[in-house]
């Protein structure tokens, strides 16, 4: 469930946080939206070639748009002409010439109806197309990023930022163009023939312009606080209803409805004070801009008045400027209305180049070429890892060689650094220090496509795709056909389940798996592995979490997957890897022990141990 829409009023800006009435709400850590403000015109500038990719479209709605000021502009002065004919010579003012600018003004806005067809069809389809694009861009980056960045960023605010942010740039994308073009044609086209009509009383008149706009202005600087801002509560709201029911079963087990509705209350209620305190801006936004409106008014009716009753100007001249006043008075409140949708279309696209500007931590190297295939042997020399967030040092100086085909467990007490150095292999994380080689290769310098095809890995935490079975199988080799989908299954012990559930491979299988049980799911991920067939296997902790039946079949599974296979397994019940090949002891000052499971208690080290659960300060 995601909300479309929330206000944020920003108030202050002290430090690091946002004050907010009398709620102070901590800003982000990593990828942080208040971090920077860019100017409009910088992100104009980069936007303008998602909008140049249209330029056809956008040319011929600017010529639309010209096309439905006509009418605007053409009125005071059929009216003009109606007037002073009837007071210089009434009789002058004929049925036939009525009806001639009668029919002009018909035909004029036929054209206008026409032309705002257009513009409100194939403008809004061009926006979409924009926001398509960028949507496009967005994911296609957010795909490149490290697991670092997820670490440390809402999912519920990166989501935000590819729906919400850019619903308003669908509007932005060809409103804005139009909106400036058509004010740029009625205020000058009205100015000069105001002038022609009456200089003085036009200048006079336009004093108020510089007034107004450094009102509006002001109002608009906080109006762009106040979108960006609103931003970031709909990102926190989304998280928060996202992180509540996607655990609303641990919400049930724990009989936690009632907290979690508080904590929903009070998110709720900081939304409808910043709502409340938004729309104060608005408020104060078009309050200035009718009084202005109302001051221009009082200038025509004095000025307007007094130059009518010295001879200055005619009373049909008097009309038109008046009907003139009117227009461009309507034009300068629309462009002041345009603002909210303006800095809301800015907001979204700042938001957007935000991601595309957040740097990609791990990709290809130049010149990198393709991984060799070769036997699976794995080698680190001299590896030391810390993570960025926090730069706490897990590995330090490890050194390490893996054969190919060898079974190596890792074991070791919790924070050792066993996930982590296994999540190095395939460069979900960098090292920091030192380097690892498959088959004598560098695994910075392959593709990370190459290399990561080569290795297979099989989660405690299953994650399946909603889909059916065997979309999901099939997620380790896309287009595999249906036999090739079923033989995987049969090697992960997967087809007797699946042939029983009431569609066979295309049963649906729930959002994140949940119509299948644990052990269902780990075996439909071994599949998916067996499908990818890669040479090296990472096995973390994949039968932890399972009950014994399913443990034995999960292990069975494991056992025929890993044969032949260069494989890491990190392991908490170490009676599941008694038979391995090596065992690797893994603390904080890095590899403790190696060696079989006999020989490892045969030295009764720390192994002996964790074999023995002897508590390390308790003697032998």
């Amino acid at each position: 469930m995601l909300l479309t829409e929330s206000t944020l009023y920003l108030s202050k800006k002290k430090g690091t946080t946002f004050v907010l009435d009398t709620k102070t709400i901590e800003k982000p850590k990593y990828g942080d939206p208040g971090a920077r403000h860019t100017s409009s015109a910088e992100l104009i500038r980069r936007f303008w070639p998602y909008e140049k990719k249209y330029w056809k479209t956008v040319l011929l709605d600017l010529f639309c748009a010209a096309l439905t000021c006509i009418c605007d502009l053409v009125l005071p002065l059929i009216l003009r002409s109606i007037t002073n004919t009837a007071v210089s010579d009434l009789s002058a003012l004929t049925v036939e010439m009525v009806l001639r600018l009668g029919f002009l003004y018909f035909v004029l806005r036929i054209i206008d109806g026409a032309a705002a067809y257009f513009m409100a069809d194939m403008g809004h389809v061009m926006g979409v197309y924009i926001e398509t694009d960028m949507r496009r861009d967005a994911f296609a980056h957010l795909q490149k990023l490290s697991v670092a960045y997820y670490s440390n960023n809402k999912i519920g605010q990166v989501m935000g930022r590819i729906t919400n942010d850019l619903f308003d740039v669908t509007e932005f994308a060809h409103h804005c163009p139009e909106e400036f073009f058509i004010a740029g044609i009625k205020i000058l086209v009205s100015f000069l023939i105001l002038c022609r009509y009456s200089i003085g009383l036009t200048l006079l008149l336009f004093v108020c312009v510089p007034l107004m706009a450094v009102v509006s202005m002001k109002l608009n600087t906080k109006l762009r606080s106040t979108q960006r801002a609103q931003r970031v509560q709909v990102g926190e709201l989304n998280a928060q209803i996202e992180e509540s029911l996607l655990g609303e079963r641990v919400v049930k087990a724990f009989c936690a409805e009632k907290l979690e509705n508080q904590k929903f209350e009070e998110g709720n209620g900081t939304f409808q004070r910043l709502k409340k305190n938004s729309y104060r801006i608005m408020a104060a936004f078009q309050t200035s801009t009718r009084l202005f409106d109302g001051l221009m008014y009082l200038v025509v009716i004095l000025g307007g008045g007094i130059f009518v009753v010295k001879g200055w100007v005619s009373p049909g001249d008097l009309v038109a400027y008046t009907l003139y006043v009117s227009t461009l008075i309507a034009t300068i409140r629309r462009i002041v209305e345009f603002a909210e949708q303006f800095q809301r279309g800015m907001t979204g696209i700042e938001r957007f180049f935000e991601i595309l500007d957040t740097p990609i931590d791990i990709d290809d190297a130049p010149g990198a070429k393709p991984l060799v295939p070769g036997p699976g042997a794995i080698r680190f020399e001299d590896v030391s890892f810390e993570y960025p967030d926090d730069h706490n040092k897990v590995l330090r100086n490890v050194s390490l060689d893996i054969r190919p085909g060898e079974r190596l467990a890792l074991v070791g007490p919790s924070g050792g650094g066993k996930t982590t150095l296994c999540n190095l292999i395939p460069r979900f994380y960098d090292v920091t220090g030192g380097r690892i080689l498959i088959d004598g290769q560098d695994i910075q310098k392959v593709t990370l496509a190459s290399l990561r095809a080569a290795i297979g890995v099989v989660q405690q935490d299953v994650y399946l795709f909603s889909g059916t079975v065997a979309e999901n199988i099939a997620y380790g080799k896309p287009g595999a056909t249906r036999e090739e989908i079923a033989a995987a299954a049969r090697l992960a012990g997967a087809e007797s389940f699946i042939l029983a559930l009431k569609d066979g491979y295309d049963t649906y299988v729930g959002e994140r798996g949940v119509k299948l049980s644990g052990g269902q799911k780990q075996r439909l991920s071994i599949a998916r592995v067996f499908l990818k067939n890669p040479p090296i296997l990472i096995l973390d902790e994949a039968t932890s979490a399972l009950d014994n039946e399913s443990e034995i079949l999960v292990g069975q599974s494991l056992d025929k997957l890993a044969h032949g296979r260069t494989t890491l397994t990190i392991a908490h019940r170490l009676t599941t890897i008694r038979g391995y090949d090596r065992i690797l002891v893994l603390g904080s000052e890095g590899i403790l022990e190696q060696g079989s499971h006999d020989q490892l208690l045969a030295k009764k080290g720390v192994y002996y141990r964790l074999w023995n659960q002897i508590p390390a300060d308790a003697p032998l």
